[in-house]
């Protein structure tokens, strides 16, 4: 029985994982096809917006009303019609796509996925604890196989093509497959184990408390403010390749020197060597911390982002293929060593009452807020330079970024301090 149990979970997480796989960094390819390459930022951002309140409603409700395992499966219900939906419609539609339509769809289907990511973490562990399991050493083998997930749907969307020809990574495809899994996601649910509610959780908590409004109180700390501040200016980089890496890559198949390469026809698969590094990326973590400390953790993640940035303007799919490998390798360090190290920081700076508050902002400050403006901020500098000029102009745009980054780096190694006995972690 214990061992269908950790089977179950795995299950979850594949599908869980692959919902978001299939379109998250290929979507921004399908909306320049169709005529919304300028506006695949506001899509982007949606998910930062929707990040900042939707947890928490969810969660509150997963508390009191409704059990984890069948919110979780209600919430991809309605998230897997609307992208369904949004899959539909982009057929029917064909070229002639309205954005109010399709973003509409999209922004229903974002604002209840976004929950279940840390709902399904919950289901998780309330699962694993009721079966006399260790969370700490049983869950993160389990989380592995979302990555999996994840990885196996972006390369399902980049091999796949229609009766057309065309790959379901430039098509309406990747969000049918979306949907389906998110369909599959919410009957699957209900085969779960009970994840009873406590309806005396947060009984004492005031609603501020609930939304973490609390941990506002630690701006007061200059240096917490000036770490949730960076965390900020950070989290601008963090949806900037999702949205606009497939489209840049997949251009090259418009240049007749680099029209036949496999890198230009293959984006996302190219891409997904990113999801693979991230999953690397983790194991290094404990070893740099205790070599190198919390902050210089962070700042090699920060100069990671100038790298990840600067080799995609200097790279091409043909005798640059190289520069895009290294660069795709590079996120893991770039986006888990700030976001782990960033966290346990948080951690280690508040106390016990807060620290599940702080932790919600500084994922506000990051996933939220940073990555709302970033997208939004990316956006105007790839219309600027790809969209709305003359001459498409991609190197112009990832150098602006990867300026943008140094110069964040650079000011975090000036004004952040770290105390002696809390920058090392034995």
């Amino acid at each position: 029985m214990n061992k269908s149990i950790k089977l179950r979970l795995i299950v979850m997480n594949i599908i869980q994982w692959a919902v978001w796989g299939s379109y998250l960094t290929s979507m921004g390819s399908y909306l320049a096809s169709v005529g919304l390459a300028t506006r695949i930022g506001i899509f982007y951002s949606m998910q930062g917006i929707v990040s900042i309140f939707m947890p928490t409603l969810m969660g509150i409700v997963a508390d009191k009303f409704i059990p984890a395992q069948k919110l979780l499966g209600l919430c991809h219900g309605i998230a897997g019609a609307a992208m369904a939906g949004a899959g539909l419609y982009g057929m029917s539609a064909g070229s002639e796509v309205s954005f109010g339509i399709l973003f509409g769809l999209y922004a229903v289907s974002v604002a209840f996925y976004m929950p279940t990511i840390a709902l399904s973490n919950s289901v998780a562990f309330g699962i694993l604890e009721r079966n006399g399991y260790d969370t700490v050493k049983d869950f993160p083998p389990i989380r592995v196989f979302g990555t999996i997930g994840f990885i196996c749907a972006m390369l399902f969307v980049n091999f796949m093509t229609n009766g057309a020809g065309v790959q379901y990574q430039h098509s309406y495809n990747q969000f049918i497959v979306s949907g389906i899994c998110g369909l599959a996601m919410f009957l699957y649910c209900f085969t779960l184990p009970e994840c009873p509610c406590n309806k005396n959780a947060g009984a004492e908590q005031t609603l501020a408390e609930r939304f973490g409004l609390n941990a506002f109180a630690l701006f007061k700390d200059r240096q917490m403010a000036i770490f949730f501040i960076f965390s900020m200016l950070l989290g601008v980089a963090l949806q900037i390749t999702n949205g606009f890496a497939n489209p840049f890559i997949s251009h090259f198949q418009e240049v007749p020197e680099f029209a036949d390469t496999w890198g230009a026809r293959n984006a996302n698969a190219l891409i997904s060597i990113s999801q693979i590094s991230e999953t690397l990326g983790i194991l290094l973590i404990p070893i740099a911390m205790k070599i190198f400390g919390i902050k210089r953790v962070m700042l090699i993640a920060m100069f990671a982002w100038v790298l990840r940035f600067g080799l995609f303007g200097a790279g091409n799919p043909g005798s640059g293929v190289w520069m895009l490998i290294l660069s795709m390798i590079v996120y893991g360090v770039a986006f888990d060593f700030f976001n782990i190290s960033g966290a346990l920081y948080t951690n280690m700076r508040t106390s016990e009452k807060l620290q599940n508050s702080a932790q919600g902002l500084f994922m506000l400050m990051t996933n939220g807020i940073g990555a709302t403006i970033g997208t939004l901020s990316a956006q105007a500098v790839v219309n600027h330079f790809v969209y709305n000029a003359a001459e498409p102009n991609w190197s112009a745009a990832w150098y602006t970024f990867a300026a943008y980054a140094l110069v964040v780096a650079i000011l975090f190694m000036i004004l952040f301090k770290t105390p002696k006995n809390e920058d090392k972690i034995a």
